[in-house]
C-alpha cells in the first residue's frame, strides 16, 4: 500500500506538470485555432478533444514527461509551473531522497526557477517526509534573464525584451507556492541577478544545487559562488547541460578548474547530475 507521502508527492508531480489536465490546454488551442478562423467550432470536439485530437494528446502527454520545450520555440511554453519534465523532476526527488536516506546536512536551491514548480516540488518533498530544519533557496532576477556581456555568451540573447514569456516576477512564483500550501518560513527568495545576490547570500550549507541559468555567465556566477557551500554526499543538478553549449561550457571548465572528477549522470536529452565525492 503507496503510504500518504508518496501519493502526496505523486499528486504535486502530477499538478506541476499539469499532467490532470492535458485536455483543457488542448482545449484552448482548439478555442485559438476557431478565433483565428483556421476551422469551425464543435461542441463535440471541445467536450471530447482528447479523442477528436489524438494524436496532439499524445504529443502533449510526451511533453510532460521530457519536457515542454523539448523540440518547441520558446514562445510555446504551454501553461504549467515548469519546463522540466517528469524526468527531471524525479531526478529531484530522488536526490532528496538519497539526501535523507545519507543523513547529508544542507539546503536546497534553485537557481533561475521560471514559474517556479521545481521549487515547489523541493518544499513539498520536505514537507510530504517532515523535515523542518532545511530550507528552500529560491534564486532568479525574477526579470528574465541578463542581455549577454561575456564572448562565450555572444548570440543567446535570452532578455525579456525578446522573450517575455520567460520573466516571471516574484509575486507569481509567491502566489504559486501560497496555492500550493507551501509559502512558509522554509522558503526564502534571493531576487536579483545571481552575481548580485549569490556571493552574499545567507547560505550556510547545501545539499542540493539545481542550476537553470541557462547562459555560460549564469551557470559560472551560480558555481562559483554556491559550489563550496555543497556538502560532501550532496548533489548538483544542471538543467541546461545537454541543450545550450554554453551553459556545458561554463560547467565544464568550473569543473576542470577545480579538479573536479565526479561522474556526471545525463538524465534525459538536456539534464544531468553529479554527486559531490565524500
Amino acid at each position: 500500500m503507496r503510504s500518504p507521502a508518496w501519493l502526496y508527492l505523486d499528486l504535486l508531480k502530477k499538478s506541476i506538470l499539469e499532467e490532470l489536465y492535458v485536455e483543457n490546454e488542448l482545449r484552448l488551442i482548439y478555442l485559438r485555432s476557431c478565433l483565428d478562423g483556421q476551422e469551425k467550432f464543435s461542441q463535440q470536439v471541445f467536450l471530447d478533444i482528447r479523442r477528436h485530437r489524438p494524436a496532439m494528446y499524445d504529443e502533449y502527454v510526451k511533453l510532460r514527461e521530457v519536457g515542454i520545450n523539448y523540440g518547441r520555440t520558446i514562445q510555446n511554453l504551454g501553461f504549467q509551473h515548469t519546463m522540466i519534465g517528469r524526468r527531471r523532476l524525479e531526478n529531484i526527488e530522488s536526490c532528496l531522497e538519497r539526501v535523507l536516506a545519507d543523513g547529508i546536512a544542507g539546503d536546497c536551491i534553485e537557481c533561475g526557477v521560471w514559474r517556479g514548480g521545481a521549487v515547489v516540488f523541493m518544499r513539498g518533498f520536505l514537507a510530504a517526509h517532515q523535515v523542518q530544519e532545511r530550507t528552500v533557496w529560491v534564486a532568479d532576477s525574477f526579470q528574465g534573464l541578463p542581455a549577454p556581456t561575456l564572448k562565450e555568451d555572444e548570440g543567446l540573447d535570452l532578455t525579456a525584451a525578446r522573450y517575455p514569456m520567460l520573466a516571471i516576477d516574484l509575486e507569481t512564483v509567491r502566489d504559486l507556492f501560497e496555492r500550493y500550501g507551501l509559502l512558509d518560513d522554509q522558503v526564502r527568495f534571493l531576487p536579483g541577478w545571481f552575481k548580485d545576490t549569490l556571493p552574499s547570500a545567507p547560505i550556510r550549507k547545501l545539499s542540493l544545487l539545481r542550476l537553470d541559468g541557462d547562459m555560460y555567465e549564469s551557470t559560472m556566477d551560480a558555481l562559483n559562488a554556491l559550489y563550496d557551500k555543497v556538502a560532501e554526499g550532496g548533489f548538483v543538478i544542471v538543467d541546461d547541460y545537454g541543450v545550450l553549449p554554453q551553459c556545458k561550457r561554463a560547467v565544464t571548465e568550473f569543473r576542470e578548474a577545480r579538479g573536479i572528477s565526479d561522474a556526471i549522470v545525463e538524465v534525459d536529452w538536456t539534464g544531468a547530475f553529479w554527486r559531490k565525492g565524500r
